[in-house]
């Protein structure tokens, strides 16, 4: 594949369409159906496709960073969003219920092992997974690096990200009272869980739009609203997981227990630009990591389309194929 990424699009980098040779929904027991996917080759390297958020949700075009012919690509909704039900559901809706749910899927699929392929929020579970199962991952494939962290937090909603785009951070912020725009994971909670459908998609459409706004660097602000239902699930798993700190036991969890993944082997692809998780956060995971490769994409934020984290995420799968 050519290194140099140009004017040429994300598209430009990605494997043709396929369509799943398997589609089902695992019942976990609890209240949620989460839909998972099977697609490429049967017989191929199994590689987990985690998607970003919480609440994101996987599409199509995210089984077409791996070779059909080389991968057995599997693909899930995370709780609550998607295709998987309930739907914007926060209940039994927790960090460890998801790593749960991909031992579950493993276990239901049949492998031994797979790979890890997760960017954001993506990355933060990939990792997590890797440290309470190192056992079940041959390698990580992490983008956009989220260590779920109080300082990420408050860079993103507490202002820093806001000073390089003071339009939409007004309009963010400003949405609610003076008085609450100390806290405003706090403020958008009461509002996105407050009971009333209409100022639940109302502020849903906002906390989606801030995250929107800033997701690649060639954004001018805030753009086209998402659709409500994904908003809907998008902002209230988002804001449920945030305002309990991931659900983790302390702050600096990750790093704090990276010692048990350091024997994996993973590629960090990270954006220079990225306003949404700034590099500082990729840096220190790769940091004394032996078999991590940092590669910084000098021009680009922190969206899985931009061009050259495209470009690099597919060279990424193409070498972990002939490993």
């Amino acid at each position: 594949m050519d290194r140099t990424v140009g004017h040429r699009r994300a598209v430009d980098y990605l494997y043709p369409p396929v369509e799943p040779f398997d589609q089902r929904v695992i019942d976990m027991g609890d209240g949620h159906r989460v839909y998972v996917e099977q697609c490429g080759n049967p017989k191929g390297r199994p590689v987990v496709v985690v998607h970003g958020g919480p609440g994101g949700g996987c599409s199509p075009a995210m089984r077409r960073y791996f070779d059909p012919q080389a991968f057995r690509i599997v693909l899930f909704d995370q709780r609550g969003c998607g295709r998987s039900r309930p739907h914007a559901s926060v209940a039994h809706n927790t960090t460890w219920h998801l790593v749960d749910d991909m031992e579950t899927i493993r276990d239901t699929l049949g492998i031994e092992d797979w790979a890890l392929f997760g960017g954001s929020w993506g990355a933060t579970l990939a990792l997590i997974y890797a440290i309470r199962h190192p056992d079940r991952v041959s390698h990580l494939i992490l983008r956009g690096v989220f260590l779920m962290t109080r300082a990420e937090l408050d860079w993103f909603y507490g202002g820093g990200a806001g000073a390089f785009f003071p339009e939409e951070w007004r309009r963010f912020a400003h949405a609610v009272p003076e008085t609450e725009r100390g806290d405003l994971i706090g403020a958008y909670h009461r509002r996105l869980f407050c009971g009333d459908m209409a100022q639940e998609m109302h502020f849903a459409r906002l906390w989606s739009g801030w995250e929107n706004a800033l997701a690649s660097i060639g954004a001018e602000g805030m753009g086209m609203d998402s659709p409500g239902d994904y908003a809907r699930a998008f902002a209230r798993l988002e804001n449920h997981y945030f305002r309990n700190g991931g659900f983790l036991d302390h702050d600096g969890w990750i790093l704090a227990n990276r010692a048990r993944i350091t024997h994996l082997p993973a590629t960090i692809v990270q954006g220079r630009y990225d306003m949404i998780c700034p590099p500082a956060a990729a840096h220190s995971l790769s940091d004394g990591w032996p078999l991590a490769s940092l590669r910084m994409i000098p021009m680009a934020g922190h969206a899985l389309s931009e061009p050259g984290i495209t470009a690099e995420l597919v060279r990424a799968t193409d070498a972990l194929r002939r490993l």
